[in-house]
C-alpha cells in the first residue's frame, strides 16, 4: 500500500499510465466491452465501476489539453436513438470528472479507436454505455519559487509569486 495513491491503482496499473506519453490514449472500458479483442494492453477491475476507476486513474493522469476533447464516449446507436433510449446517466459522471464536454464516436469507430489505445481497463461497471477514451497530457515541469521547487499546479495558484534564482531566493 502506498499513501495517497487510490488503491484502485494497482502497480501493474501505475506502471502502465507512468509509460504512457502525450496524446496516448487509454479506455475504460465496461463490462460488456470487447477488451480482450481491443486491447494491446490490458488490466481487469471487475470490482469497480468504470466512474470510481476514472476517478483513481484521473488522480494521477494530466488530461490532454491540446485535443478538441480530453475524453471520448461511445455514442449511442442509431437503432437505440431511434427507440428513445435515454441518455446514460454515467456520461454526466464523466463529464464532471474530466470537467469538460465530451466527444462523442460512432460505436465501430470506438472500437477501433480503442484496438489503437495504449492501453484498455475493464471495469465492473454494468450501465451501458459506460466506455470512456482519455487522451493524456502533459505534466507541468516543476518550478523554484522562493528556492523551494513547487509543483506547477501549486505555482499557478499563486499569482502574487514570482519565480526567483537560487541566488535571489530568501534565507529561510
Amino acid at each position: 500500500m502506498l499513501k495517497g495513491i487510490n488503491k484502485l491503482l494497482t502497480g501493474d496499473l501505475l506502471k502502465i499510465l507512468c509509460d504512457m506519453g502525450h496524446g496516448d490514449e487509454l479506455v475504460i472500458a465496461d463490462a460488456n466491452f470487447p477488451a480482450e479483442t481491443c486491447a494491446q494492453r490490458l488490466i481487469r477491475i471487475p470490482d469497480a465501476d468504470g466512474v470510481k476507476v476514472a476517478e483513481a486513474v484521473l488522480s494521477v493522469f494530466p488530461l490532454d489539453t491540446y485535443s478538441e476533447h480530453v475524453a471520448l464516449i461511445m455514442d449511442l446507436t442509431d437503432s437505440d436513438k431511434e427507440k428513445h433510449f435515454p441518455i446514460p446517466t454515467i456520461w454526466a459522471d464523466y463529464e464532471k470528472l474530466c470537467g469538460q464536454p465530451l466527444g462523442k464516436l460512432e460505436r465501430f469507430e470506438f472500437y477501433e479507436r480503442a484496438k489503437r489505445a495504449y492501453a484498455v481497463i475493464q471495469t465492473g461497471e454494468e450501465r451501458q454505455y459506460g466506455n470512456l477514451i482519455l487522451i493524456k497530457g502533459v505534466v507541468l515541469a516543476e518550478k523554484k519559487v522562493h528556492g523551494h521547487v513547487r509543483g506547477a499546479e501549486y505555482y499557478r495558484n499563486l499569482p502574487h509569486v514570482t519565480e526567483t534564482s537560487d541566488d535571489e531566493a530568501p534565507p529561510w
